[in-house]
């Protein structure tokens, strides 16, 4: 019996240990334990619950209280039970907004165009009697110049990274296969082109066999005559010229 009592009392310890949440046997209210926000821009406090008892409009209540960054004094700024209370002056006025649906068992605002002077510990109770008790659960806020990176961030930067370098390796090996097809393709045309010089070469020393042969001596025999008729001319012209000199009459006569 004594073993039983002391393994309930240390779940129960551990239960009411759990960071970020308070917990009875009746309800369970749960926040994020730290939340980061840039200047200017709008940031959701989550804030959900379990209740042991039906969930109405009517019977739920939702109240949010903040304590500034280095201060010990906490302020009630915004309340909800059937319709939102938003702040009607303070730092919150016109900066807080219901985000929640109770009977979806949500209890969430949203504060909107967020100041530096939001940094600090928000903290959210519910309650839904009977389970009036209270139990809160606390938010810490933090407002920067400019968002971190998270790890989904980084994560997403990472891949997109990755992938961008595999792009940039198949560009450049699709690059100097081209590069090398045009290459081959270059070798082949000298190759192909250096055939057919060497095959004009060889037919232009090709000996003349059959009918082109006969005609090849037919043409030089031609040329032969040509030639013989030309030098034949000269000696023509001499020839008429001396039987004129020769019929020319001498002074004496």
């Amino acid at each position: 019996m004594l073993r039983i009592w002391i393994q309930f009392l240390v779940s129960v310890v551990g239960v009411l240990l759990t960071p970020g949440v308070y917990r009875t046997l009746a309800i369970e209210v749960s926040t994020p334990k730290e939340l980061t926000a840039a200047n200017g821009t709008d940031v959701r406090l989550k804030c959900t619950f379990k209740s042991s008892q039906p969930v109405s409009e009517k019977s739920v209540s939702v109240s949010w209280s903040f304590k500034p960054l280095g201060s010990s004094s906490e302020e009630k700024f915004f309340y909800y039970q059937e319709v939102p209370f938003p702040p009607d002056r303070g730092q919150f006025k016109g900066h807080a907004v219901w985000s929640g649906n109770v009977l979806k068992n949500d209890g969430s605002i949203t504060l909107t165009s967020v100041q530096f002077s939001f940094n600090g510990t928000y903290t959210c109770q519910v309650l839904n009697p009977p389970d009036v008790h209270g139990f809160t659960s606390e938010i810490r806020l933090e407002v920067v110049q400019s968002v971190k990176l998270s790890e989904i961030g980084i994560l997403a930067a990472a891949v997109g990274g990755a992938i961008l370098l595999i792009l940039f390796i198949l560009s450049i090996v699709f690059t100097v296969r081209y590069f090398r097809g045009r290459r081959g393709d270059a070798a082949i045309e000298l190759q192909d082109s250096k055939r057919a010089s060497v095959c004009r070469t060889h037919e232009e020393f090709m000996p003349i066999n059959g009918p082109e042969k006969e005609l090849e001596k037919d043409k030089l025999r031609d040329d032969l005559e040509k030639s013989k008729l030309h030098e034949e001319e000269p000696d023509a012209k001499s020839e008429v010229k001396e039987s004129h000199a020769n019929l020319k009459p001498s002074d004496d006569d």
